[in-house]
């Protein structure tokens, strides 16, 4: 079957024009500076005047909050490209020397209790599909050098400067794609990789930097640790693969406000230059358009990452509706090209699994792909998963609910899969919090010690309240760290008339933590609230068929 092999279980001095960098700029360093883009100061106004919008503060943003200096996510409109097309169409793919072009590693390596369980089929049997996209900053080559800048970091290790996670529903009618801002602080869990070699887990780390830590299998370990979604496959390009990818598929169209040249006196910027309207571009171009910060909207990277959701949007359209893509000639360079600039897993790493899986996304359609960022919220200078909306946003994606809200949730044939708890219930340690404030309603006071008595009477005498920490959230939720912990938290989920999805898996915690929130404010017995099943609107929501055009912030018209 198609399941089965898919999911592998296994001119003028100083005047530049579109599309033009300066001599010593690589189209990654956008400051041209011989550092990696985000590695500088805030971005300056388009006169290198000093921080853009005077102020320092962004447009939208509370009480002056310094704009944020998010990293880029470069390459995710190419990735999904090559999935989107794969290698699907002639008999051309199925050459050895394809196979032999692409590069393979392991799909995950970390410990066992860090990984999720494995999704489960809906009530026709079928699977979901849950594909890690990556985006590697390598300096391993003199292309990726001369491509990436920064050039003390040759032979440094990678980082995850892209990662996007792309959800294929079991019945193939939709897609989620939630990207992470590159700068995420999580907790990155222990990874072994093929020589044996020991990356100990990190309580907190920047998650880009978890490619470095034995390969994009430890990028997978934390995801799913973080999410609790099985990732069945991972697929990987660098620099150099995003220009080859881009000038072989022949340009997508993009649109602009306003004539925009992203560049300033100090020669920030990335060189981008177009005029109003729709343009199509490739090559060192469609990196720009990819990268470009200053220019577009406020000049953050959630500006950037809207640019780059509609570039990947325009690109599943272009391909779709080509028709010259039925050119051998076209097809053959496609597939030398996407063999040859990307890395797999062991398990997706045939020409032939590739087909498999290019079918299998075909079957969706372009207006049911959805596109978001996970919700965050600031932790200094760095960002973390938003409580509540992105344990939200992960559970749509576990249990494939759509993200778009059309359609509605399918029966399993089996219930979801419960662990058994490690102990008996009175050994079991239960940390209770107080997590009923809201932004109208001060916290109901002694909610923690409240419920648990209330569950020491229910025969957990481990149950102790946290009397230190007061939170807010919206639903009374059970977390845990570890899976190894899963069935504890189940077990106190079950006794309270807790429902299953309010169960969480989370980085935040050191055991099972239950936090009584808004809906349980007083009494003992909860009553639990009508399923919400709506995607955070905290998710930038964008339309895969969306048409649209990048507001251009007016310092960087021409």
């Amino acid at each position: 079957m198609v399941q089965s092999s898919v999911r592998g279980k296994g001119a003028r001095p100083g005047v530049r024009h579109a599309g033009e960098l300066g001599p010593d700029q690589s189209p990654y360093d956008e400051n041209g500076d011989g550092v990696r883009d985000g590695e500088n100061g805030p971005p300056p106004d388009a006169r290198g005047q000093g921080p853009a919008g005077g102020g320092g503060g962004r447009d939208g943003a509370d009480g002056g909050r310094p704009r944020r200096r998010r990293r880029v996510l470069r390459w995710s409109a190419t990735v999904l490209a090559v999935v989107i097309l794969g290698t699907a169409g002639a008999g051309y793919l199925y050459y050895q020397h394809l196979n032999d072009n692409l590069k393979k590693d392991d799909l995950n390596i970390g410990d066992a209790k860090d990984r999720a369980a494995e999704s489960t089929p809906n009530a026709a049997g079928q699977m979901p599909l849950n594909i890690l996209l990556l985006g590697s900053d390598a300096r391993d080559s003199k292309e990726n050098q001369q491509l990436g800048g920064a050039k003390d970091t040759f032979g440094a290790p990678p980082r995850a400067d892209v990662q996007i996670l792309l959800h294929v529903s079991a019945d193939r009618t939709n897609m989620s794609v939630v990207s992470m801002p590159r700068d995420t602080l999580l907790a990155i869990p222990k990874c072994t990789d093929s020589k044996g070699q020991i990356y100990p887990a990190s309580a907190q780390w920047i998650t880009n930097d978890s490619l470095g830590r034995g390969g994009p299998g430890c990028t997978v370990a934390t995801w799913e640790k973080l999410t609790d979604i099985h990732i069945d496959h991972f697929i990987m390009v660098d620099f150099a693969g995003v220009v080859s990818m881009a000038d072989a598929i022949g340009g997508v169209p993009v649109c602009v406000d306003k004539n925009i040249y992203s560049h300033t006196a100090s020669g920030h910027g990335s060189g981008l230059k177009l005029k109003e309207g729709t343009t199509y571009v490739k090559g060192t171009q469609a990196l720009q358009w990819l990268r470009t910060r200053y220019g577009f909207e406020d000049g953050s990277d959630i500006a950037r990452t809207k640019a780059q959701h509609q570039y990947m949007s325009a690109m599943v359209r272009e391909l779709r509706a080509n028709a010259t893509l039925s050119n051998p000639d076209k097809l053959r360079k496609l597939a030398e090209t996407a063999t040859r600039a990307l890395t797999v897993d062991k398990g997706l790493g045939t020409v032939a699994k590739l087909y498999d899986l290019s079918t299998e996304l075909k079957k969706v359609p372009t207006d049911r792909i959805t596109m978001t960022t996970m919700p965050y919220v600031y932790a200094g200078e760095r960002v973390v998963p938003k409580p509540g909306d992105a344990d939200q946003l992960f559970r749509l994606v576990r249990e494939d609910i759509p993200l778009d809200g059309k359609g509605t949730r399918k029966k399993k044939t089996t219930a979801a899969a419960t662990a058994a708890p490690t102990d008996s219930d009175d050994k079991i340690a239960v940390q209770v919090q107080n997590g009923t404030r809201t932004s109208e309603l001060a916290p109901a006071g002694g909610r923690a010690g409240t419920v648990a008595q209330l569950l020491a009477g229910k025969g957990f005498a481990e149950a102790r309240a946290d009397g230190s920490t007061v939170l807010s959230e919206d639903k009374t939720v059970v977390r845990y760290p570890s899976a190894d912990l899963k069935g504890d938290a189940e077990r106190v989920a079950k006794v309270l008339g807790i429902p299953a999805s309010s169960v969480v898996k989370s980085t935040d915690v050191s055991g099972v933590t239950l936090v009584v929130g808004a809906d349980w404010r007083s009494g003992t017995t909860y009553k639990a609230p009508k399923a919400d099943d709506k995607t955070p609107e905290s998710a930038n929501i964008l339309n895969g068929a969306t048409r649209q055009c990048m507001k251009v912030d007016p310092s960087y018209t021409w």
